[in-house]
């Protein structure tokens, strides 16, 4: 019996020493880093990686993360300069520097920032109007990270940015922004539509134009075409009658020559002469001697023979012109 009893003391000594050891190794993870004390007094940083403490001495007292973080702070009142109260929710990006101080100087880093924030922005937003507020965030912004990341830096944080979230005016206010923005789009949908209908009128216009363009110079084409026409044809009208003429006297003159050839009586050669009398007389023979008394046909026949004799003459010139 007191063997067993002996043997069972054995095991939980040797168990009691295995817990103990394992105890006495902490893992810390990439990026973070572990603060270790010593009899409840600072001792080191513990690396990532395997650290050996002396168990019942030294203990972990946090594992600070070390990788930049955000939190998103809930709404707060703020005051403008022109009295109007907004509320207005930040988010603020930070990043642990220096473990010792996050864990020794500041007791609750998050709540101290967000109190921090909450007053820094009250003070830059009561200084801006309503306007200027909505529409100057990056100067905002800046400035905030600029106030945080110097109040921040004795507690081992640094503060890398900060957002305004949401800018919520009161609900009239919102409203009236509202009508404003609708009134905005309503002016610049009018002031479209006008311009697109005096672009439609123009263009119209300018088709109108080309088109009484077009149509005038093809009404003048067609002037000039049909004028052309009716010179050619009268040209062409001129000419035919001119050589139809021609062909008559000539072949009034050979058919005289033929006559006188073929040695023609007096009587034939006078009747012919009489039949083309008129003809004659037109002013194409430079020679006519008409007597003055017609009843003696010795006369008529000489003054017809002479005629005769010089209208060969006569239709010879006129084909040489």
């Amino acid at each position: 019996m007191e063997v067993v009893l002996g043997l069972f003391v054995d095991f939980i000594l040797v168990l009691f020493v295995i817990a103990i050891g394992f105890s006495a190794i902490k893992i810390i993870k990439q990026a973070t880093v572990g603060i270790v004390e010593r009899l409840g007094k600072y001792h080191k940083n513990a690396e990532q990686g395997i650290n050996v403490i002396i168990p019942f001495i030294d203990r972990f007292r946090a594992i600070v993360d070390l990788r930049e973080q955000v939190v998103d702070f809930p709404p707060q009142p703020v005051i403008t300069k022109d009295n109007v109260t907004m509320m207005i929710d930040t988010v603020v990006y930070y990043q642990v520097t220096d473990a010792f101080k996050f864990t020794y100087e500041i007791s609750n880093p998050i709540l101290a920032i967000e109190n921090l924030t909450a007053t820094t922005l009250r003070n830059i937003v009561g200084d801006l109007e309503l306007d200027e507020t909505l529409t100057s965030r990056d100067i905002v912004n800046t400035k905030l990270r600029a106030i945080l990341d110097e109040a921040t830096d004795k507690w081992g944080i640094k503060v890398n940015r900060v957002e305004l979230k949401n800018i919520l005016p009161p609900q009239d206010i919102q409203n009236a922004m509202e009508k404003q923005m609708r009134a905005e789009r309503e002016k610049r949908e009018a002031i479209l539509r006008a311009e697109g209908q005096k672009t439609a009128a123009i263009l119209q216009a300018e088709g109108q134009k080309q088109a009484a363009i077009l149509n005038a110079e093809a009404v003048k084409e067609a002037n000039i075409r049909e004028a052309e026409g009716e010179r050619q044809a009268r040209i062409l009208e001129a000419e035919g009658e001119a050589q139809a003429i021609l062909d008559v006297q000539k072949a009034f003159a050979d058919s005289l020559v033929m006559i006188r050839e073929a040695a023609a009586d007096e009587k034939v050669l006078a009747l012919k002469s009489l039949e083309t009398l008129t003809k004659i007389g037109d002013g194409q023979s430079t020679k006519l001697i008409i007597p003055g008394d017609l009843a003696g046909l010795a006369g008529v026949l000489a003054s017809l023979r002479e005629a005769i004799v010089d209208t060969p003459k006569t239709a010879q010139g006129i084909q040489e012109e």
